[in-house]
């Protein structure tokens, strides 16, 4: 299962709006004689990958899949009918469905009088299917932001400075984010500031149909033409107030959304963006920006990257996230901590559920 898992990670930023899986087949000795992984939305299956690879050898063998087989047929057959035709006579998967229209392969398996298990490596199967399962059972894209820091917090000089603050180790595992996300939002504050990219760069092997959407909420519609972010090298969105001026932005991707004072909604944002078939987000906004996804309650992970610098002065990470008292603070489970040349990244999600106390 474990194997499973990793060939499951290989499909990330290219499976979506479909979840990662990966499948391992043994024969009736214990062998593997077949593995395979979601390669691409719309194209064949784990399960089948899997089974082509094996062949005949699968008759009387093991499947060990991450996410229970699919029950329906959609662009693909069902998985679960499939595993039956081969002959498996023994499932076992991490994950159980949680889309009503796919569940019940493990059901439809057992009926057929194959052995089936549920629960393996479960929690290890999650993490790495996190922004499907979230958009199934939340109705809205994974966020993770993402922000680079120096040892004392600060992502900026107090002149405003910041390139750069973390390492290009740093800087290239970025890309690595980028590459496995839907879509990266940023703010306009970030878009003025330091007229960024956003689209997936040094990574061999990037299909150009799997950059990521770059999302830049503008609420005043401030951008001009000939900023990066609207070059032809990834798909761009530019979000606006309802009431906003976009005369100036002719045959741009466009959409309004509902604004107040403190900018763009950002559950009408998500819920946008999810209707969009985007089902992981990378936040790489500012500190307005990230304050403003804490107070909607819609950061499922942190990544922070931490520079071995000291300022003293300048902005910090995170900006007013509408929190007042330290018994109300978002409180932090670090899920990883890994040295990235000279800095040293850190993965954390909330040690609960986020909710929506507010909108910001």
């Amino acid at each position: 299962m474990r194997r499973a898992i990793e060939l499951a990670a290989r499909g990330l930023g290219s499976t979506s709006p479909n979840p990662v899986v990966g499948c391992v087949i043994t024969d009736a000795r214990g062998a593997v004689v077949g593995e395979g992984w979601h390669q691409r939305a719309g194209g064949p299956h784990a399960e089948v990958h899997a089974l082509r690879a094996a062949g005949t050898a699968a008759r009387g063998g093991t499947a060990y899949v991450t996410l229970e087989p699919c029950n329906h047929t959609g662009r693909t057959g069902p998985c679960a009918q499939a595993l039956i035709e081969a002959g498996v006579t023994r499932v076992v998967y991490a994950v159980s469905d949680p889309n009503p229209q796919a569940s019940g392969g493990g059901a439809t398996l057992r009926a057929a009088g194959i052995a089936t298990e549920a629960g393996l490596l479960e929690q290890e199967a999650e993490e790495g299917n996190a922004a499907w399962l979230t958009s199934v059972r939340r109705g809205r894209p994974h966020v993770l932001w993402k922000y680079a820091a120096t040892l004392d917090g600060r992502i900026a000089a107090a002149d405003g400075t910041s390139r750069w603050i973390s390492s290009p180790e740093s800087r290239a595992d970025v890309h690595r984010l980028r590459a496995e996300a839907d879509a990266v939002v940023v703010g306009s504050g970030t878009l003025h500031a330091d007229d960024p990219h956003l689209a997936v760069r040094g990574r061999p092997g990037t299909d150009p149909a799997d950059q990521p959407l770059r999302v830049v909420l503008d609420t005043r519609a401030t951008v001009r033409p000939g900023a990066r972010v609207l070059d032809d090298a990834a798909p761009t969105l530019i979000v606006v107030a309802e009431d906003a001026d976009t005369g100036h932005l002719p045959g741009v991707d466009l959409v309004r959304l509902p604004a107040d004072e403190n900018g763009i909604s950002v559950h009408a944002l998500l819920a946008e963006l999810h209707r969009r078939g985007v089902r992981s987000v990378l936040l790489e906004g500012g500190p307005t920006l990230a304050g403003a996804f804490v107070a909607a309650g819609a950061v499922d992970k942190v990544v922070g990257y931490l520079a071995p610098v000291l300022l003293g002065a300048g902005r910090t990470a995170l900006g007013d996230a509408g929190i007042d008292t330290i018994a109300d603070a978002l409180r932090l489970r670090i899920t990883e901590t890994v040295r990235i040349g000279p800095d040293l990244r850190v993965t954390a999600v909330p040690e609960a559920v986020p909710t929506a106390p507010k909108e910001h």
